[in-house]
């Protein structure tokens, strides 16, 4: 069995819009009623699958979801005074960012030498709480073989948000890691999304032995700043953990924890006085993706809001010039999802895999992607308005898209 990490981008659904449901996502909320481009955002992030395809990485995909969802309309009850957010919650393409569709343990990590995966249960916000057992029938499918346990969510009295808030740690992605699960405490100007029990549940129903998992707490500042993740303020990759000097509510804290644990602990940290917290959020320079190259080293791939940035470009090549271990920072244009409040961490999901165990239709190769592009291209919508949300014709086109994918993917059976 040959392990890799493997990226499952999530495709951008022909429902992507900008409804701004996401409290404490100051991007998401910023554009709040702005015409959305399905069809721009999902060539995007199909361009970005294929600029990873070109750095020699494996790349899979996950797929949108049904949407608008019926159930969840039903659910509801809408007459003329239901809030109109709560009926655009049923058209969400929020799927698109899949660290948060799950936190993954590599078998190497297990106790019984399988790769688990749990869905997120995604309560704290209404749009994604109803995601995760759509999530889970994709799941059950490219991960179905013997190698792979896949769980139901944490039972929904803890709010669990996927691996935007796990990293892993490790001196290679087949070698045995410690993964680090970080939490927030609840009662600060934002919801704090990931509840501490939630991860402590996820990682003994993964049979991960104490000493492989640690758990850390976010900064409250970062999360009233709008780091509503993570994965926003910092991102791990093998012996190196990248973030910024804000991240954690003990910074000197979190690095002995991790270091008590993995010896091997790299930090490049980046500093207040030379990108502000703010700044690191404005242009997410951390929600970001951290890869290993196949020829040796790592790169950085990030919004191509960082170099648009004076100050995290002045520091980026800093670092750049420092022999570090990020030996490329590369720029990526995801601009719609950036401006719903996702950057290029958010559209993946890491799973470290053989890629010969998992359902080869959600894998990608060039062709792959050439055929997901020619479906978008004639059938994602090319804008909505916000007054397009709940229209019949819009639901009608959104329907009959997602279908087009499925059938051009042979995944009919997820229709």
């Amino acid at each position: 069995m040959s392990l890799r990490e493997i990226n499952f981008d999530g495709i951008v659904g022909p429902s992507h819009n900008y409804a701004g449901l996401s409290l404490g996502n100051i991007a998401s909320a910023s554009h709040k009623g702005d015409p959305s481009y399905p069809r721009a955002a999902a060539l995007q992030g199909v361009a970005k699958m294929r600029h990873n395809l070109g750095l020699g990485l494996a790349q899979g995909f996950l797929l949108p979801l049904p949407r608008p969802n019926r159930a969840f309309l039903e659910a509801i009850a809408p007459d003329e005074d239901t809030p109109p957010a709560l009926v655009a919650a049923a058209w969400s393409a929020s799927s698109m960012w899949t660290a948060n569709a799950a936190t993954v343990s590599p078998a190497p990590d297990t106790r019984d030498g399988k790769c688990h995966l749990t869905p997120a249960n995604l309560v704290t916000m209404p749009h994604r709480a109803q995601e995760w057992q759509d999530t889970k029938a994709q799941l059950d499918l490219a991960f179905g073989g013997e190698g792979f346990v896949v769980h139901d969510a944490v039972m929904p009295s803890f709010g669990d948000e996927g691996a935007a808030n796990h990293m892993r740690f490790c001196e290679g992605h087949d070698a045995p890691g410690v993964e680090v699960f970080v939490w927030g405490r609840q009662g600060g100007r934002y919801p704090a999304r990931q509840h501490e029990q939630a991860s402590r549940i996820v990682a003994r129903s993964h049979g991960l032995a104490p000493a492989r998992a640690v758990f850390i707490e976010q900064n409250p500042e970062a999360i009233a700043a709008g780091a509503f993740h993570n994965d926003v303020v910092s991102v791990a990759n093998e012996r190196v953990l990248f973030t910024h000097e804000r991240a954690y509510a003990d910074q000197a804290g979190a690095y002995d924890a991790i270091r008590a644990a993995f010896p091997a602990l790299q930090v490049v940290e980046v500093p207040e006085t030379s990108v502000s917290l703010e700044e690191a959020i404005r242009t997410y320079l951390f929600n970001a993706q951290l890869v290993s190259l196949p020829e040796g080293g790592m790169a950085l791939v990030v919004p191509s809001e960082c170099r648009e940035s004076e100050s995290v470009w002045s520091w980026v090549e800093t670092m750049l010039g420092s022999n570090g271990p990020i030996r490329q920072v590369l720029p990526v244009d995801v601009r719609q999802s950036m401006a719903n409040g996702g950057g290029p961490a958010c559209l993946r999901l890491r799973v470290v895999a053989d890629p010969d165990a998992v359902d080869p239709r959600f894998m990608v190769d060039e062709a792959k992607a050439g055929r997901i592009e020619q479906v978008v291209a004639e059938h994602w919508p090319e804008q909505i308005d916000p007054a397009d949300i709940g229209s019949d014709s819009l639901a009608r086109s959104v329907i009959d898209a997602r279908r087009a994918l499925l059938d051009a993917l042979e995944l009919s059976e997820l229709a």
